[in-house]
């Protein structure tokens, strides 16, 4: 069969590709090529620039054309070539030498990929394609989700809610304090994961500029490559490598993720939960089915679909995150085939976010029923009545409200109230007891 949303074997090119298909700029075969280019043709210009050869000035703009106006038609010319060289980085270079014919440049195209080794290019391309993908993709999209969280929390932050501690009724909280909770959460671990530098591997064929140096020995190699991988690319150039890059920084990414991933499954089983707890309810869309069988069924599925994706995407980080920083000596090719998947727990991972967006705009806030477990509920305020008796040096309180309440049935406003006076305190504090209700015993936070 031929390829299509139909016919691919992953999800991401097949049912998802429709809310996926733009991150083919970045993680395709045909991204992978164009950033490779990219590389290639900055380096050239960078060697002329510093004189190496008479680039001139009016040849850089059609030499950045070349991978600023990439098609899908340029690089079939280039796994044509890769049939016979079959390396694919070198395939890149002779299309590269092709068009510096085309520009009348050929003069200089032995300065192509010059002192280089094929990973110099991949350890640069990657990692560009990974920052950009990440700054325009990822980082924007964890942002806009804090921004909507923090929104919830400041809309329902006077709602209170029944907390449960070990699945059992406990002291009462405040529905936006409890969102604001992810909101913060993924805030900080976004700040973290924002700090990871994003590292490359430029340095010639086992890291020590064996052929630079010896072409132009009295050239500063180091600088120049620090220079252009920081200045050029945008990229921090690690010092001391074997033919690859380290992947340490990389690591730390996918740990990063994985860390806001376990933050996103936890946020959607709390939603799930309160849903079936039916402390929110789901708008309905006309046409849609909940279940084949039971047609009352409105299913909280995009947070089901938003668990299992983050879910999958953080196995593929981890064996990323593992793999990756470990090579034999100074290169083996386990790297190679990995990295060509980076893309894939980046597209679960935006297809969850997708699917937690599209699940919060069809929340309802179902504030009655909230009321109704509170109200229901009336030994929570056990913990409120023994602090303030405690305050007033009444003899064993704790004992007094276990007594009364622990794993007691039927504690009611009245029973409650019946307790307070009962006991030998002032009828100012009693006053006070009484006016505490499971509503407003809901503390404090900062302002949200």
């Amino acid at each position: 069969m031929d390829l299509s949303a139909l016919t691919a074997i992953s999800p991401i090119d097949g049912r998802y590709r429709s809310q996926l298909q733009h991150l083919d700029q970045y993680f395709s075969e045909f991204a992978l090529i164009r950033y490779r280019i990219l590389i290639e043709i900055e380096y050239f210009i960078a060697l002329g620039e510093k004189k190496f050869f008479a680039l001139k000035p009016i040849h850089i703009k059609p030499l950045r054309e070349i991978y600023q106006q990439f098609s899908t038609d340029k690089a079939q010319e280039i796994k044509n070539i890769e049939k016979s060289t079959n390396h694919d980085v070198k395939a890149v270079e002779y299309f590269i030498k092709r068009e510096l014919d085309t520009l009348k440049l050929g003069q200089f195209k032995e300065w192509v990929h010059f002192g280089l080794t094929s990973q110099d290019v991949n350890n640069t391309a990657i990692p560009l394609l990974w920052k950009e993908a990440l700054e325009h993709e990822y980082y924007p999209a964890i942002a806009t989700l804090i921004l909507q969280l923090k929104k919830l929390a400041a809309d329902w932050k006077n709602i209170p809610l029944l907390a449960r501690t070990h699945g059992q009724p406990a002291s009462p909280t405040r529905l936006g304090k409890e969102i604001m909770v992810f909101a913060e959460r993924l805030e900080q671990q976004l700040i973290l994961l924002q700090s990871v530098p994003y590292s490359c591997k430029f340095g010639g064929a086992t890291g020590n500029f064996n052929a630079h140096h010896v072409a132009y020995p009295k050239t500063d190699w180091i600088k120049f490559a620090n220079e252009f991988c920081n200045n050029s690319l945008g990229l921090q150039r690690q010092q001391f490598t074997t033919q690859i890059e380290h992947y340490d920084n990389l690591a730390a990414h996918f740990d990063g993720m994985k860390r806001i991933n376990s933050i996103l499954v936890d946020f959607c089983r709390d939603i799930w939960t309160y849903i079936s707890m039916e402390y929110f309810k789901q708008k309905v869309k006309k046409g849609e089915i909940g279940s084949s069988a039971m047609p009352h069924k409105v299913n909280p599925i995009d947070f089901e679909n938003a668990e299992g994706n983050a879910g999958i995407a953080s196995a593929l980080l981890e064996h990323l995150a593992g793999k990756l920083p470990v090579s034999r000596l100074q290169r083996d090719l386990t790297d190679s085939t990995v990295l060509r998947n980076i893309g894939v727990p980046f597209a679960h991972i935006i297809l969850a976010l997708k699917s937690i967006d599209k699940g919060i705009s069809k929340l309802l806030l179902n504030a009655g029923q909230m009321d109704y477990d509170l109200q229901n509920n009336w030994a929570i305020v056990a913990e409120a009545i023994q602090t303030v008796l405690r305050r007033e040096n009444y003899p064993n309180p704790y004992e007094a409200l276990k007594e009364l309440t622990r794993g007691a049935e039927g504690i009611t406003q009245k029973s409650m109230h019946a307790f307070i006076n009962s006991l030998k305190i002032s009828q100012a504090v009693k006053k006070e007891l009484k006016a505490i209700t499971p509503q407003n015993y809901t503390g404090i936070n900062p302002a949200i």
